[in-house]
């Protein structure tokens, strides 16, 4: 699984992606996660909105931080 969390670096991109990292512990599955933080690279993705959650190359989150909740369910 890969997991890509998309932001500059602002507050909460650091929460979301802190927020993907926890659900992953918690669950124990494992996947990469990989912090994208560069705006060409986001565009390429289909994200104009930060912070966004891409899983397995589909987005699941855009705009806003996601709940570990959702992260959990996505994952599984």
């Amino acid at each position: 699984m890969e997991i890509k969390v998309c932001g500059p670096g602002c507050a909460k991109c650091h929460e979301a992606e802190r927020i993907v990292r926890e659900a992953l512990e918690e669950s124990g599955i494992e996947a990469s996660v990989e912090k994208v933080s560069d705006f060409n690279e986001i565009a390429k993705l289909g994200v104009f909105s930060t912070p966004a959650v891409i899983i397995d190359g589909q987005a699941k989150c855009v705009g806003k931080v996601p709940t570990k909740k959702d992260v959990l369910a996505w994952i599984k």
